[in-house]
């Protein structure tokens, strides 16, 4: 039977996945705090101008 053999070649494969991702460093969190306060203005950025625009077009297509 070759499925006893996949399965354990999966078995090995899963392990050294896991054990890659485990060794990986985990952002700690004062950086992850920094890191989604920047993307937070970096977002509010992007709707203030957004905003802009529309007012902007709103305004220049009366006439």
């Amino acid at each position: 039977m070759t499925r006893g053999n996949q399965r354990e070649q999966d078995r090995q494969k899963a392990q050294k996945k896991a054990a890659a991702n485990k060794s990986k460093a985990k952002e700690s969190a004062s950086s992850l705090a920094k890191r989604k306060e920047a993307d937070a203005e970096i977002l509010r950025a992007k709707q203030k101008k957004k905003e802009e625009e529309k007012t902007a077009a709103g305004a220049g297509g009366g006439k």
